[in-house]
Order: structure tokens, then sequence, then C-alpha cells
């Protein structure tokens, strides 16, 4: 069941993310599905920590913008999400090519959203797990 309540696709936010810490980072938005979102962020000196491995700190950001993106897109009309949590666990260093992750909803509810992003690399192995909570907030009167 296709979960947006507002038009997206890869398109739109690649578009919305230009001249942002997104567009730094060298991400790309890769597929739009009818309940998840898929993007990519490269390993490379931009995303690199000290000892040549991605950054933390790095999927933490991929992990934020497609759980953001997955509420905002998909809360009720006129309504903002806005993060109130975020965790990750780092479970597999990466030194080289793409980190890809997939943003899926665990709970959808009035008040808050809930994502699981999972993270994987090259070799298709899980490189992080993290979940956002979000807060839906209802247009100001």
């Amino acid at each position: 069941m296709r979960i947006w309540t507002q038009a997206i696709s890869v398109e739109a936010l690649d578009s919305i993310h230009l001249g942002t810490a997104v567009a730094q980072l060298g991400m790309e938005f890769l597929e739009v599905g009818d309940d998840f979102i898929r993007a990519r962020v490269p390993v490379d000196s931009r995303t690199r920590q000290p000892y040549g491995l991605l950054h933390g700190g790095v999927s933490v950001v991929l992990a934020e913008t497609l759980g953001s993106c997955g509420a905002a897109y998909s809360c009720p009309p006129g309504h903002r999400a806005v993060g109130l949590d975020i965790n990750a666990n780092h479970l597999k260093g990466t030194t080289s090519g793409w980190v890809t992750g997939v943003t899926r909803p665990v709970h959808r509810g009035r008040t808050t959203h809930v994502w699981q992003i999972d993270l994987h690399n090259d070799a298709g192995e899980l490189v992080c797990v993290s979940r956002i909570t979000m807060a839906i907030l209802a247009p100001k009167a």
C-alpha cells in the first residue's frame, strides 16, 4: 500500500536538498517505493574519518535524511515532521565504495512516526542500523 500523502520522487528529493549538507556529502537518492526510500552516500575524502572509515556521523546524516523524508512525505498535508530522537548502531566499517540506506516505517501515528533505516555496503553487508522518532506537528491555527 502506498503511504505517501504528497507527490514524491527521486527528482523532488534531490531538488529540496540542493545546497544542503546532503549535497555537500555527495548523497544520492536512488528510489522511492510504495513504503520506502533508498539513498546512498560515497565513502570518499568528504565522508571518511581519520582511520579511513566512513565517519559514523555521516551514517547518521544518511539515516536521518531518509527517516525525515519518509515522515515528511507521509504525514497529513500541511503537517510538519521534526526529529525527536535518533540512534545508530555501527556494525561494520567501510573504507570505499558506497553505503546505501533504506528506510521503512515502523509506526506512523497521529503525533509520532518511528522509521527504521538499514545501511549496507557494496557487498550487501549490514554496516549500520538506525531508528528515528519524528514528531508530527499539526498546522498552526
